[in-house]
């Protein structure tokens, strides 16, 4: 009976996995289909996909339940189609993240950084002469009273009884070996100005949901800053960045400025993978600006990042140039990946642009 219920679990699973993988293009393009559930898990409504269930026979006695009812009219008229149920499942962010790789052919990331780091082993592997009771080592215990004893000559073979003392016990303990480790910081900037809107700032949430989730699958660690800007720059928590509306001019070098910033005083690339990326519709108050964010990406990001990631998301307002500025000033450095993400159909060729290099 447990071998069956795991082989139809394991069914299930694979129902799920077959259903989200033919639907995600609509789950890339509309974020907010998904609920998060705690760190690791996501919640997904599926329609068309039915648990199974028992299926009982007609019931020829009248009322409901085991007794007499009065039957209660029910709201609008009667229809014979049934309706749509759906049934939400929690998916690893895992599994949405190896969805993903296979759907858009991500290679894995080969990190840069710590090759080595002191880490505890994770098992009592080594032995010391203090420690708590618990753990005493009760082998090497008696085998060190034992020779102690047969040194001072009080071990009587005829009648063996070994008493440790103090200066015998020996305790189990844990022991440090280096372990490989790799960490990662994404940095997101995006353009608060008047010019970016509700449903440019919705294609960026969206956007940077899948990105976390891949990048999240290949570091072992995995953190994330938050940088906001319209003529000045600053740091806010994730919240704040997904869903401030503020209005006003546009002078991206601010936010460049705070992010080469975080990189020198935080995330050295000798410890950290750093990716930054930046969001907005193209507009930059000056062409002098322009120059300045282009400084600072070839003399302090670039450098000191994997990989920095331009999106440009289309706008009524927004002109569009700075992206062809940065294309023509950087040619040629693979360092710098831009996209255009016209709209929620252009997230997925977006995120292939901005992740399929495997830096």
């Amino acid at each position: 009976m447990i071998r069956r219920i795991e082989r139809d679990r394991t069914r299930f699973k694979e129902l799920v996995r077959g259903k989200i993988r033919g639907d995600l293009k609509r789950f890339v393009a509309h974020g907010e289909m998904l609920g998060r559930k705690g760190k690791d898990l996501v919640s997904i409504p599926l329609p068309g996909l039915e648990l199974p269930h028992f299926r009982f026979g007609d019931n020829k006695k009248e009322g409901v339940g085991q007794g007499d009812g009065e039957p209660q009219p029910g709201e609008g008229q009667a229809g014979d189609e049934p309706g749509e149920h759906l049934l939400e499942v929690e998916v690893p962010l895992s599994e949405l993240a190896a969805l993903l790789g296979e759907e858009l052919e991500l290679p894995r990331i080969a990190p840069r950084g710590r090759d080595e780091l002191i880490a505890p082993a994770g098992r009592y592997i080594g032995i010391r002469r203090t420690g708590p009771e618990s753990l005493r080592h009760a082998k090497r215990t008696l085998r060190a009273a034992l020779k102690r004893q047969i040194i001072a000559g009080t071990f009587d073979p005829a009648d063996p009884c070994i008493v440790p003392i103090r200066a015998d016990r020996h305790y189990r303990s844990s022991k440090s070996k280096p372990a490989a480790d790799s960490s990662a910081v994404v940095i997101y900037m995006m353009d608060v100005s008047g010019s970016m809107g509700k449903e440019q700032k919705e294609l960026v949430r969206a956007e940077a949901f899948w990105i976390h989730c891949w990048l999240k699958s290949q570091y072992q660690s995995l953190e994330t800053r938050f940088i906001v800007h319209d003529a000045a720059a600053r740091e806010v928590d994730e919240a704040t960045f997904f869903h401030l509306r503020e209005s006003g001019g546009t002078k991206i070098s601010a936010a460049y400025e705070l992010c080469a910033q975080l990189m020198r005083e935080k995330f050295p690339p000798a410890v950290w993978n750093v990716y930054p990326f930046h969001f907005s519709d193209g507009d930059n108050w000056s062409g002098r600006d322009t120059e300045r964010c282009v400084e600072l990406l070839k003399q302090e990001i670039l450098p000191n990042a994997n990989q920095f990631a331009y999106g440009q998301v289309r706008s009524a307002y927004g002109s569009g140039q700075f992206k062809k500025d940065l294309d023509l000033a950087l040619v040629g450095d693979v360092r710098l990946v831009t996209s255009e993400i016209q709209d929620r159909d252009g997230i997925l060729p977006s995120i292939k642009a901005f992740l399929g290099k495997g830096r």
